[in-house]
């Protein structure tokens, strides 16, 4: 079962993203600050993470960059309830983030982790290269 770091101060959020990924069979860890994110993140390995961009305290962009450094190809939704996820498709420690902006369907959360997991996946081209 995929395993899910959900990083999000709000609790109804994180509730709502957790009840929606379990129905579709991922195991779900929440954490409410980036600091507790970033310690679950260290204590366990995780398929994805989502992230909001604006915790309290703390910077979700630089929490993402900070995941990233550790497992450079981690799928990543960023979640915002503001327009700030344009920005970050401009930084390159931040490629292949898959945003997704509060308030969302069910359905656009299913639809952004799976968009999400297939974005860091290496292209059938270069792993037919790497084989030779």
């Amino acid at each position: 079962m995929p395993r899910v770091l959900v990083i999000d101060d709000q609790s109804d959020v994180r509730t709502m993203i957790s009840i929606v990924l379990r129905i579709n069979h991922f195991d779900i860890v929440e954490a409410a600050t980036a600091e507790a994110g970033l310690k679950a993140f260290e204590e366990a390995d995780f398929d994805l993470a989502i992230v909001d961009i604006f915790l309290q305290g703390s910077n979700g962009s630089d929490l993402i960059a900070t995941m990233r450094e550790r497992v450079p190809d981690l799928p990543v939704v960023a979640i915002s309830g503001i327009t700030a996820l344009d920005f970050l498709s401009k930084s390159p420690e931040l490629a292949e983030i898959v945003c997704l902006q509060k308030p969302f369907r069910p359905s656009d959360l299913t639809r952004a982790v799976a968009a999400a997991r297939e974005a860091v996946r290496p292209s059938a081209k270069a792993v037919a290269g790497a084989a030779l």
